[in-house]
């Protein structure tokens, strides 16, 4: 927060994998707030050994997308094709930084010393992190008032991820949008911020779930990326309330294994026959009257 009649601004430092163009946006377009930053962590995937990564691979994707994994990687055709996507995230947000003259770094970790020190060297009022992974209170603390997170989950019931994922899983008909303070444990921290979105499967998309989250979890950007910038305000002119979760409501999800998702394909296929049903019932009712 920043002192009124004060001429200097509440700084803030962006940390993100990419992706994050409309939440730089707003916070540009915010009145008293200075992006002291933009921090893109280019290691996002742990590494593993070989027998590890195939491990995992078998576990949460199966055999045969293991195989054709592994397929793509000897040809270089999958790597090729998500290095392509990757990178031409990235370059849109330097290109958004650099255009509004806010410094712009690569960081291979952001927990590696060199990371931190130019982290710690913005003076950062707050730090707000979107599309992450799990970072460490060394950095999250950095920041005078700590840092702030955009989870895609009605904290504190779902915590953790895929965004979405789960609450198809247990046949929700909503999504929550929570902006909280990041704390040690995942999505646990103090919520300031918390909107719901309805949630309806798109059944032209079949068993693909994957596609339908893609599809949805875009179309949430814009609304995440206003919910960040509310925050960030709210924070700067220390005109905000923050409450505490109460853990011990819901839970922390984790990635789906394999066959977890072809339950949700099976109660996915169960819903749309429910729902055949109930049509066919209701037409009968309508003819018969």
């Amino acid at each position: 927060m920043t002192e009124k009649g004060s001429d200097q601004k509440f700084r803030v430092i962006l940390l993100t994998h990419g992706g994050a163009e409309l939440v730089l946006e707003r916070l540009l377009a915010l009145e008293g707030v200075e992006v002291a930053g933009v921090f893109v962590e280019t290691e996002i995937t742990p590494r593993r050994g070989r027998r590890e990564k195939l491990r995992r691979s078998v576990r949460y994707d199966g055999w045969a997308a293991t195989l054709w994994k592994l397929a793509g990687q000897l040809s270089g055709r999958r790597a090729g094709a998500d290095a392509a996507v990757i990178a031409a995230a990235r370059d849109a947000l330097r290109e958004s930084a650099e255009s509004a003259g806010v410094p712009f770094h690569f960081v291979n970790n952001y927990h590696t010393a060199e990371a931190v020190e130019l982290m710690r060297a913005t003076r950062a009022d707050l730090g707000v992190v979107y599309g992450t992974n799990i970072i460490r209170e060394s950095v999250f603390g950095l920041p005078r008032l700590g840092s702030i997170n955009l989870h895609q989950g009605l904290a504190p019931l779902y915590r953790g991820g895929p965004p979405v994922f789960w609450e198809l899983y247990n046949g929700e008909r909503e999504v929550g949008l929570t902006v909280h303070f990041v704390a040690a444990k995942v999505d646990t921290g103090e919520i300031l911020l918390q909107e719901t979105v309805p949630l309806a499967y798109d059944d032209a998309h079949g068993d693909d779930f994957e596609a339908f989250i893609e599809e949805y979890t875009s179309r949430l950007r814009a609304r995440s990326a206003e919910l960040v910038a509310r925050a960030v305000g709210m924070i700067a002119e220390d005109s905000y309330e923050a409450r505490p979760q109460d853990t011990s409501l819901g839970k922390r999800y984790r990635l789906p294994t394999k066959r977890e998702k072809d339950e949700l394909r099976r109660r996915l296929r169960a819903r749309r026959r429910e729902a055949s049903r109930a049509a066919k019932g209701q037409a009968a009712d309508a003819e018969g009257r």
